[in-house]
């Protein structure tokens, strides 16, 4: 992936060297190890310069990206795919429930990773995949895929720093009470599982969970929930500990009587863009299968609360 970033040297930058420039735009050490080993990657004012290299208030510095490696494991598959947006350093997408984030052994050719190396080999460009916030399989709704390696250091960061905002709609079984609060329960495996999660106040890692109830249709309850961490299965877990498990859950709660996967979904993101800094916020509309679930049940008189 080829990717040409120019930067204006600010007042508060005279005197710095181009690294010190691009550290505090955010590139990582590692980025920069990287980039330094690309030919003709620094110009400054258009001549080939050096990360050590000084730079002075208005010079041009131009950044050049130029990647040929791919994601050799991840064979392209034409499969569909939702994009909600795509810039030359991001791309959002809204993925379907039932296709996982990326290949593994019995989901080799039915991963969104698969689909995205498709629809860059017929652009005739290399692919390395790089998501940001990863989802389970069954979890529908939006994530966001970094296009080359300094997006993907930026947003790593961010996700790490709890910038990157993550916002999801579940429907769970029972109506919730209270009806909105916080969760701050370790999460560690579940004995040699290497799937699933259990709270454990001993050995687990920190998770944290903000919710709301929405509404009650008939036996369950539609909520919204913002993630401080990112810990795997944590909504899941989280809700199934308060009480209140996703219904259709295989794992947590195997209730599928309206719906055959966890209903849950990834319904907004928001953060910074990696490389303009301008708030980006998309939203994805809850999939058909989970408003089949409130439609069925909405009727129920425990729904006009």
């Amino acid at each position: 992936m080829d990717r040409t970033i120019d930067y204006i040297i600010g007042k508060e930058e005279d005197g710095l060297r181009v690294e010190q420039v691009l550290r505090r735009k955010g590139y990582s050490r590692q980025n920069l190890s990287v980039i330094k080993r690309m030919p003709q990657s620094i110009l400054v004012n258009g001549v080939h310069a050096y990360m050590r290299g000084q730079v002075q208030t208005g010079d041009a510095l131009r950044v050049q990206i130029h990647e040929t490696g791919v994601s050799g494991k991840i064979p392209p598959i034409h499969l569909p795919l939702d994009i909600v947006y795509e810039d030359e350093d991001i791309i959002v997408i809204n993925k379907a429930a039932g296709m996982p984030i990326h290949p593994s052994m019995n989901n080799y050719t039915n991963s969104m990773a698969n689909a995205l190396a498709w629809y860059y080999k017929e652009q005739g460009k290399p692919f390395i995949f790089r998501c940001s916030n990863r989802l389970d399989r069954d979890t529908s709704g939006l994530t966001v895929v970094a296009k080359h390696l300094v997006s993907a250091g930026i947003l790593s960061t961010m996700t790490a720093e709890k910038i990157l905002e993550r916002e999801y709609l579940a429907i769970v079984s029972g109506h919730v009470s209270p009806s909105a609060g916080t969760i701050c329960a370790p999460l560690a495996r579940k004995g040699t599982s290497i799937i699933e999660r259990i709270v454990d106040f001993e050995k687990g890692e920190e998770a944290v969970t903000h919710y709301e109830t929405l509404g009650h249709y008939g036996p369950h309850s539609l909520v919204k929930l913002k993630l401080e961490t990112g810990r795997t299965h944590q909504i899941r877990v989280h809700m199934q500990y308060l009480g209140y498990p996703l219904i259709g859950d295989y794992l947590y709660n195997p209730d599928m009587t309206h719906i055959s996967r966890q209903a849950l979904h990834s319904h907004r993101l928001s953060f910074p863009h990696p490389m303009t800094r301008e708030p980006m916020e998309f939203t994805a509309p809850l999939p058909e299968d989970m408003q089949e679930v409130l439609r069925v049940t909405s009727s129920s008189p425990a729904s006009q609360e």
